[in-house]
């Protein structure tokens, strides 16, 4: 797949790129054809005196230097616009693939991820400047050798033969230049991800003082990377170096047989600055080819990433069927994951029901199972009695929303975080707003709604994160919302008042809240306790702070 994906782009691009290869060969051509130009005139006007033929020969190196400026300008550009089209379109198919719902089974870190969708993405569609480049520099080597070939057959037939010998001595280092690139860029992307974790639990790291352990396992795989960095370094400079000396050895050998022909009368003046003229300018479409080499090492590494998360299987399948009714149900009947142990639990329509796991893997496993982020699970989870594998996942999600504890917040406006998944207007932001008891948050800014928001949340405080992101999940009103420890980061008293008017903004709707928290749990229908990844007790918040001592000590403060 890996040739598949460098094949595509070049398709993609054929149009733009054939008039860019086009215009970059005519440029190489007009290049080739400037000593052989000089050597027309040496002999044809100046050797002569003519000065009628030196004039047009004025003339023709003008129209001569005039095609090649505006060929390579042209040229260049279409294949520059190809490149960044290119460049783009790769990274689009990537976040594509990380966004789409139903996830993927590469097992990658976001930080490698990110790192494929940027480095990567530029470095695979280098195949497109490999392409353009390289066949302008054959260009310039068949014109070179056409003209060789005019002038004497044994120095064309030389360069003939030569060039395709130093091709494939420069190629042998390809493969090895290849390999290199792919360990320089799978040990950045790991360093990259290890460094986005990092950023983004440094306060627990610090909270915990683990800092100094995260700051030497950085260190080591920062070293990691330098080290396949200056590995692929190192090749690259022996492929450039093998590339140079080969070339220079090569263009000796012309020059010297063409000096040689000069002294012999078998060459003209003019024949003899045209040969060291071509000799001279062959260096450079050698040199391009042995770039083009590099360039397509490092293409193939990088597109063999790219393809694994392309062609990467998606965690869950995705069905066909819609969920029907408004009034939506959620069950799950044993359902065993991880720490979980055939689970048996049911939310009614226009229920809420708290949960409480004494283990908290449990709540985290059956959170995983409920956002349908589980490739593989024993039992089944029923949405309005329908096997949720059944479900489109649109529509799943559209039944079920899970909102986590970990409240992801993006750079914008409040009204942009909370109103992210819908179209909704002023007064219905307000009015979810109300309902996370967030209200104080809005109002303590002069730009309200329109206050900025720096990524993640940073600008917010725990709190105040936590009731932007209850009230986006209120804003969505889902037939089915599970909510994961929404006032964990509140006082008593804005628990209590989310509580309550939580309760209020979910009547007619289901609502199952995994918590610890007794405002929240006083206001449940039910409560179900999870306990060593089973149920092991259900019934209201009152009866069991009553009669269980367990669910007394865990739930009550």
């Amino acid at each position: 797949m890996r040739r598949g994906l460098l094949a595509g782009a070049v398709r993609r691009h054929w149009g733009r790129l054939l008039v860019g290869v086009l215009l970059l060969a005519a440029h190489q051509a007009a290049e080739a054809a400037v000593p052989v130009a000089i050597g027309l005139i040496i002999d044809q006007a100046v050797a002569t005196g003519d000065w009628d033929a030196l004039a047009w020969s004025v003339a023709g190196l003008a129209v001569l230097f005039t095609v090649l400026a505006f060929a390579y300008r042209l040229g260049a550009r279409q294949a520059v616009l190809a490149f960044e089209r290119e460049m783009h379109h790769l990274r689009v198919q990537v976040a594509k693939r990380v966004l789409d719902p139903r996830g993927e089974r590469t097992g990658m870190r976001s930080g490698e991820l990110l790192s494929i969708a940027s480095s990567d993405a530029e470095r695979t569609a280098l195949i497109i400047r490999a392409v353009s480049i390289g066949i302008a520099a054959f260009t310039a080597l068949a014109v070179s050798s056409v003209a060789l070939l005019t002038i004497n057959v044994p120095l064309g037939l030389g360069v003939l033969v030569g060039v395709p010998l130093l091709v494939l001595v420069t190629t042998r280092v390809a493969p090895l230049l290849t390999r290199h690139s792919a360990e320089q860029q799978e040990a950045a992307a790991h360093t990259t991800a290890l460094a986005t974790d990092l950023v983004g639990g440094l306060r627990t790291l610090r909270g915990i003082g683990a800092q100094h352990t995260a700051a030497s396992r950085y260190r080591k795989s920062s070293e990691s990377a330098l080290r396949a960095s200056l590995r692929a370094a190192t090749t690259t400079g022996l492929y450039q170096g093998v590339t140079a000396a080969a070339s220079g050895l090569f263009l000796a050998a012309v020059a010297g047989f063409a000096g040689w022909f000069a002294l012999s009368g078998r060459l003209t003046v003019g024949e003899l600055v045209t040969v060291m003229g071509l000799a001279q300018f062959i260096a450079e479409p050698l040199r391009t080819l042995g770039f083009c080499g590099q360039l397509l090492a490092t293409s193939r590494a990088s597109a063999a990433r790219l393809t694994t998360v392309l062609d990467a299987q998606p965690l869950v399948e995705n069905g066909t069927r819609a969920v029907g009714s408004a009034d939506v149900s959620l069950e799950l009947q044993g359902v065993s994951y991880r720490t979980l142990r055939s689970v048996d639990l049911e939310v009614a329509p226009r229920e809420m029901v708290g949960l409480v796991a004494y283990d908290q893997r449990d709540a985290d496993a059956l959170l995983a199972v409920l956002a349908g982020q589980v490739p593989e699970h024993d039992g089944a989870v029923l949405v309005n009695g329908i096997p949720s594998v059944e479900l489109d996942i649109d529509e799943r999600r559209r039944a079920v929303l899970v909102e986590q504890h970990d409240i992801a917040l993006f750079e914008g406006s409040l009204r942009d975080n909370i109103a992210a998944t819908t179209r909704a207007g002023d007064d219905e932001v307000t009015a979810a707003v109300a309902a996370a008891a967030a209200e104080d948050v809005v109002d303590v800014h002069p730009a309200g709604l329109d206050h900025k928001v720096t990524d993640r949340g940073s600008s917010l405080s725990g709190g105040q994160r936590q009731r932007i992101g209850l009230a986006r999940a209120l804003l969505a009103a889902p037939p089915v919302l599970v909510l994961h420890d929404p006032t964990t980061a509140v006082d008593a008293v804005t628990e209590e008042l989310i509580a309550e008017r939580l309760t209020a903004k979910r009547t007619g709707q289901s609502t199952l809240v995994v918590t610890s928290s007794p405002a929240l749990l006083g206001k449940a229908d039910r409560v179900i306790v999870l306990d060593a990844g089973q149920v092991s007790r259900v019934g209201t918040h009152a009866q069991l702070a009553e009669t269980d001592e367990t669910y007394r000590k865990a739930v009550l403060r």
